[in-house]
């Protein structure tokens, strides 16, 4: 996908340690220095300088660049800016730069406006890309800022039927407004104009958030009292309130062409950079503009051309679309995460971590250890419970009986991090399972429903097939620890080499998971016995190991049983020398497959009995037979939540595993981070601290 215009710029130079300050800001404008308070000896070696927007404190930079004849740069933020307000200290992810004026200054032409003026009117392509685009917008509910509560608020909800026009306020003194051509007096003649022209219809007056919180004024001078006006102050869902009405009305507002892309006629009573094209009710000409362009070709302009964006995780330059995809994401977790939410069973350390993965505009999130304390919160039949896997199960089902609510179960996911989850390491992916848990096949689980009822799209076999590529070549596993060096094996030549990953044997994948044969010692009692000649490389669970869990296999056990017990080698370089992998359910077993090895359950797991897998106890109810994309789309595209630990925001699997591989050399994967015991204690300490100060 074509990124941004680039900048050709080696050195800016800027007055305002806010730009000084943005994340960033280089690769933004691809420029390579920036200069801070640059004197005049600097101005030789500067190619142009920055200033935020219009506001009057850039005059400084502005008699800089006359002096020295530079350009002046004028930065805004961009369309689709953040999650949150950048007041709150959100990090832009897009930004636009103007060398002739700025996008809202409707006194003067912009680079925007002359591109949008110049939009080729055959490039089929591009204007392929726009419709895309504003399809991923809308049906994604993304905006500038996408820190609102998820959905309409009860008073919109209620009374639907009549027909509804939305009228926009704006904050007093925002330079869109003074700078958009708006008239005296002109946000007054825009309601009454609503109410006139509307008659059968009921009228919602938008205010700003700021303007209702009494931060800053309005534009409205009154507010007519009139029977078919209501004042909507509560922050709300752009796409979501724009869908809930007919028309709208605004001065300059970006609402305005968020409305054209729901598909709503639009009035302008001023002239923001989409009105002039044919697209609005224009109540302010522009005389410049005058040609008739439509929404993609305005859209294209404006988001794909003008616009610059930066990837959420790396923060190097990337095109619009993976940065609406990431809004839309975060929009999509905010809606699944809605509502009051009761914890159970979350260690201190895990609370920080676990409010982020259920975090949302407006819910709640409490952690309790009993019933009784959840209904004293205020526990109601609308609230959710999550439980940490089996954990406080009982307290949770109590509120089960008595409300009538479903119990979700969290539990870490697949690709999880770099360093273990006993030392407090916080997960790269958790999942939440709604029915039951992927590693108790006593009862369906979400992951087994979408398994056996997804119709696979040839897209997410697509990305499933790279996903598992990826995962090989980075030698990507679920903690990514160990030595990371060629393995050898003295006495395996000419031997088939089975490989036997323990687990931990008090954990609940193999108390629910296991039928007849329940530790890592009759595990290896069954391996030798079925295969009597083969080369067996144990590798103990790297938990078992650190001494943090039990399951550790008496030494003469493993000198009958085994031929190599493989403790410091890093998982994938095990599967790299492994002609097959026979396990209880380890992950692992999951892993080989991705490799094109046997597996040979002895257990359940989640990934047994989908016909890739030869199984000593299969699961009946499971019919389909899956192909091996098939089963890496439903387990590692669908069923996770994956986070960037770094920002806490929602990411994708592709993500997280670019994560996982630039860290997995970390010193915590190291032979002296396992061995030394005071390392591994300030490694797990500072973990605890970092969770303690998340989780309140």
């Amino acid at each position: 996908m074509p990124l941004s215009t680039p900048m050709p710029c080696d050195t800016v130079a800027t007055f305002s340690l806010g730009i000084a300050r943005l994340p960033h800001l280089l690769e933004f404008l691809g420029a390579r220095r920036l200069l801070l308070y640059p004197a005049a000896r600097d101005a030789r070696g500067v190619d142009g300088v920055l200033a935020w927007g219009l506001k009057p404190n850039t005059e400084r930079a502005a008699q800089y660049a006359t002096v020295h004849k530079l350009p002046l740069l004028r930065l805004e933020d961009g369309f689709v800016r953040s999650v949150g307000l950048g007041v709150e200290g959100a990090r832009p992810l897009s930004l636009v730069l103007d060398a002739k004026g700025m996008y809202y200054d409707a006194s003067a032409p912009s680079e925007l406006e002359d591109m949008i003026r110049d939009a080729p009117q055959t490039d089929d392509l591009a204007l392929t890309r726009a419709q895309s685009a504003m399809r991923a917008i809308v049906q994604g509910k993304v905006s500038k800022y996408n820190g609102s509560p998820v959905g309409l608020p009860l008073e919109l909800l209620q009374g639907a039927g009549r027909p509804r026009v939305l009228v926009v306020d704006q904050t007093r003194g925002d330079m869109s407004v003074v700078k958009g051509l708006v008239p005296q007096g002109g946000f007054q003649d825009m309601i009454q104009a609503a109410i006139d022209e509307n008659p059968e219809a009921e009228i919602l007056l938008k205010i700003h958030p700021d303007v209702a919180a009494g931060k800053k004024r309005g534009c409205f001078d009154r507010i007519p009292v009139h029977p078919r006006v209501r004042v909507l102050g509560a922050a709300v869902s752009p796409i979501d309130l724009l869908a809930a009405v007919d028309r709208v009305y605004c001065a300059t507002s970006q609402l305005g062409f968020e409305a054209l892309m729901v598909g709503k006629p639009v009035t302008c009573f001023g002239a923001p950079f989409y009105a002039g094209w044919g697209l609005t009710d224009d109540r302010i000409a522009v005389p410049r503009r005058g040609v008739p362009r439509s929404l993609p070709q305005v859209f294209e302009a404006a988001y794909l051309r003008y616009a610059r964006y930066v990837a959420p995780d790396s923060g190097a330059p990337c095109a619009a679309e993976e940065v609406i995809s990431h809004l839309a994401l975060q929009r999509q977790m905010f809606e699944a995460n809605a509502g009051r939410i009761f914890c159970f069973g979350f260690s201190i350390w895990k609370r920080g971590y676990a409010r982020a993965y259920l975090q949302a505009p407006g819910n709640r999130v409490s952690f309790c250890r009993t019933s009784e304390a959840a209904k004293r919160k205020g526990f109601a039949r609308d609230c959710k419970v999550v439980c940490w896997g089996v954990q406080n199960e009982g307290e949770a089902k109590e509120l089960r009986r008595e409300f009538g609510v479903d119990i979700w179960r969290m539990e870490d996911g697949f690709l999880r991090s770099v360093g273990l989850g006993s030392d407090l390491t916080a997960p790269a992916s958790l999942v939440l399972d709604k029915s039951g848990l992927h590693y108790d096949p006593s009862a369906p689980c979400d992951l087994e429903r979408i398994l056996l009822a997804t119709s696979f799209s040839p897209r997410q076999l697509e990305r499933a097939r790279e996903l598992r590529k990826t995962i090989v070549e980075a030698r990507i596993s679920k903690y990514n620890l160990g030595i990371d060096a060629a393995l050898e094996l003295p006495g395996a030549s000419g031997r088939k080499v089975v490989l036997v990953p323990g687990q931990v044997e008090d954990d609940a994948a193999v108390a629910l998971g296991c039928r007849d044969i329940h530790t890592n010692a009759g595990l290896l009692e069954a391996v030798r016995q079925a295969r009597p000649d083969a080369f067996i490389a144990f590798k103990p669970h790297p938990d078992v190991v650190s001494g943090n869990r039990r399951g550790a296999v008496p030494p003469q056990v493993l000198q009958r049983l085994c031929d190599v017990v493989l403790e410091d080698t890093s998982i994938n370089r095990c599967l790299e020398v492994g002609s097959e992998v026979h396990t209880m359910t380890s992950l692992v077993g999951f892993e080989a497959l991705l490799r094109g090895l046997p597996v040979l359950t002895y257990g359940q797991p989640f990934y047994g009995s989908w016909g890739l897998t030869t199984d000593r106890h299969p699961i009946a109810r499971r019919t389909r037979v899956l192909c091996l994309d098939e089963l890496v789309a439903g387990v590692l595209l669908l069923y996770p939540r994956y986070m960037d630990v770094r920002s806490w925001e929602f990411t994708s699997a592709e993500r997280v595993i670019a994560t996982l591989e630039s860290g997995r050399q970390a010193f915590v994967g190291s032979r002296a981070y396992r061995t030394s015991r005071s390392l591994r204690q300030l490694y797990r300490l500072g973990n605890l601290l970092t969770g303690i100060r998340h989780a309140r």
